[in-house]
């Protein structure tokens, strides 16, 4: 029968983990609209004091980043996880969401200190997603052969 993963502790995981995903998306939309009043940069320009210019790099780069993650976190965790016989390769999915967005908080945290400290939290989350990735195609790959061999 059809995989039923909705309730599966791991899929419950990736759940929460989209959840703070998406609040911290939200935050650097708060951190823009912070640094706008501040700085008394009114919309619809983006170009103002570099406080500004980085929170708006920040959200941005999130969001490019978030059409990346979300798809490849729910991927991995729908093919990935239940394809795994070894109970803790299963956990990888949520883990590295986890990941992702302690990547993404130190990238927001370095580029607002100064915009060449964004590195080491960009390279976090950057190797977090292509993870993501590659359990995910390793999923499908999985669970491909096993219907194909049926």
């Amino acid at each position: 029968g059809p995989m039923i993963v909705i309730d599966r502790p791991v899929t419950l995981a990736t759940a929460l983990i989209t959840l703070l995903a998406l609040i911290f998306y939200i935050w650097t939309g708060i951190s823009v609209a912070r640094a706008r009043g501040k700085h008394g940069v009114k919309a619809p320009t983006m170009t103002g004091p570099a406080e500004f210019e980085c929170a708006v790099r920040v959200q941005a780069n999130t969001l490019e980043w978030l059409v990346v993650f979300v798809p490849a976190l729910w991927l991995a965790t729908v093919y990935f996880s239940p394809s795994m016989s070894i109970l803790y390769l299963s956990w990888l999915p949520p883990v590295l969401g986890a990941v992702w967005i302690v990547g993404r908080v130190i990238y927001k945290s370095g580029y607002m200190t100064a915009p060449e400290k964004r590195e080491t939290g960009f390279v976090i989350s950057t190797l977090a997603a292509l993870a993501l990735i590659i359990c995910a195609l390793i999923g499908i790959f999985i669970t491909w052969s096993a219907v194909s061999a049926v």
